[in-house]
């Protein structure tokens, strides 16, 4: 199978060699940019990017720029990076049609995890059948959820949940993002939707609901 493209636009050479070596490892093909206009000129040349991860601080053009002029031509998904943690930068990214924001500094690790969720999400790399973690395996085919080999009984729903949870192990997910990505977007329910699913979901998983984190304020995070 090809492997996905990757563009890794920062002008800082050490963060590109940073998170190239770590998305190289996971099998994918990297190009690097270290400006707003050079990132567009191989954007414009390679027509099978599928990912492109975009630094805001930029000489040149800076990555809003390089977003608004991309989003003209394409939908492909957009990770920001930003060395600022400010809630307009994070709306503006949004309004533009990023698809994920990350504050420098951040985890290479979890760049790359949510890369591929985003990846698995818009089904540019194949999502595996089968998830397993801790003792958990969870087979999407056949709708079965098993702990340390045996079976257990889980609402169509719960199911999702847990398939989400299993998909972005190690990834703090607020309730706005379960929401969109289990009950979707056209879903106008209460957020506390979400609490009476885990809360049920850790219930049925015994002593492996643990693996389920609650993170005040904010969501939900699996981690084995």
């Amino acid at each position: 199978m090809e492997k996905c493209k990757i563009l890794v636009v920062d002008d800082e050479s050490r963060m590109r060699k940073l998170v190239r070596d770590f998305l190289v490892k996971q099998n994918f093909d990297v190009l690097e940019a270290g400006d707003g206009e050079e990132a567009l000129d191989i954007f414009y040349e390679t027509k099978d990017i599928a990912l492109i991860i975009l630094d805001v601080m930029m000489p040149k053009m800076d990555g809003w720029e390089v977003c608004r002029e991309i989003r003209k031509e394409s939908k492909v998904p957009i990770i920001m990076l930003t060395a600022r943690g400010d809630e307009r930068d994070e709306l503006l990214g949004f309004e533009l049609g990023v698809d994920e924001y990350i504050s420098k500094p951040f985890s290479p690790k979890i760049l790359v995890a949510r890369a591929e969720a985003i990846l698995r999400r818009t089904n540019q790399i194949a999502s595996d059948d089968i998830l397993s973690a801790g003792g958990i395996e969870l087979n999407k085919a056949a709708h079965m959820v098993s702990i340390d080999g045996e079976n257990i009984e889980l609402s169509y729903k719960e199911f999702e949940l847990l398939a989400y949870f299993m998909e972005n192990q190690g990834i703090a997910l607020s309730r706005e993002k379960i929401l969109n990505s289990v009950w979707n977007y056209d879903y106008f329910g209460d957020a506390r939707t979400i609490d009476t699913h885990v809360k049920k979901l850790r219930s049925k998983m015994g002593d492996r609901g643990e693996y389920i984190k609650t993170i005040w304020g904010m969501g939900y995070k699996f981690e084995v």
